[in-house]
């Protein structure tokens, strides 16, 4: 009886918790942006409409949180990635300034093109590659709502034409039009001061519906279960602490920690 109810206080308390994480949540939080966009093509032909100045773009895909192994190298998990006839769309939240360096833009392109190359594939057949970081700050401190980079020629003062085209869109911005007010309502966390409908709808439905609200709990402890396996990997790594300690230490089941040991271990 005692068990039960401690377990009914402890279901009450985590849904407290995560319903106040849920309230809170932005489009400029990568996470919370990855569930919001994920299959919805309305809200991505908005914001991709908006930042590419393409009105009529139509995607004809939409995933989220994708993973480009890189075999031998270093892999990425994109927060969206999108597709239409014309070309593939990774955007990217950046909060922090550190994670948006021009050089990791540029590995996103090239693990993108070798995602998308075939054996025996001829290059020019590699689409129109679209690399989109969204800033929460001004990175280039000019000012500007959005800043183009293409690969140029000096010496023919012409671009290169390669087809990979990265752009940086200034969270900071709020000028009155598109681009601001686009940038205004990824700093929304209340669907009702949203200007763009494709948008606000679906930050309702997540935040609001009941049904939505189930599938951001059920995202939000799967976040947090990533978190402490990648705090119980660390501590792995660092081989100071017995699998009881690093348990209890990140939260995590004994028999979950010393799998993760044996898999680490065994690769060493």
């Amino acid at each position: 009886m005692v068990e039960n109810l401690l377990n009914e206080i402890e279901v009450e308390r985590r849904l407290q918790e995560n319903m106040q994480r849920i309230r809170g949540f932005r489009l400029m939080d990568d996470e919370f942006m990855s569930i919001c966009l994920k299959d919805n093509k309305p809200a991505v032909n908005r914001i991709l409409g908006i930042i590419l100045n393409k009105p009529d773009i139509q995607v004809t895909r939409v995933d989220t949180q994708v993973e480009v192994r890189n075999f031998g190298g270093r892999s990425i998990r994109l927060d969206m990635e999108a597709r239409d006839k014309d070309g593939v769309y990774n955007c990217e939240i950046q909060r922090a300034d550190k994670g948006a360096t021009p050089r990791r833009a540029r590995f996103h392109g090239s693990l993108l093109d070798m995602k998308e190359s075939d054996k025996g594939m001829m290059f020019e057949q590699l689409p129109e590659t679209y690399i989109i970081f969204i800033t929460e700050k001004d990175y280039f401190g000019k000012g500007e709502p959005i800043y183009r980079f293409e690969r140029y020629c000096r010496e023919i003062d012409g671009n290169l034409n390669d087809g990979l085209h990265i752009i940086y869109v200034n969270g900071e911005y709020r000028g009155d039009d598109a681009i601001g007010w686009l940038m205004h309502d990824f700093s929304c966390t209340n669907a009702d001061d949203i200007h763009y409908t494709e948008i606000a709808e679906r930050i309702r439905f997540l935040k609001e519906d009941d049904e939505g609200v189930r599938t951001m709990c059920r995202s939000i402890e799967e976040m947090l279960n990533e978190e402490k396996v990648k705090i119980a990997k660390r501590m792995i790594v660092a081989n100071k602490l017995k699998c009881e300690e690093i348990a209890e230490y990140s939260g995590l089941p004994i028999a979950e920690v010393k799998k993760l040991a044996s898999e680490i271990r065994g690769k060493q």
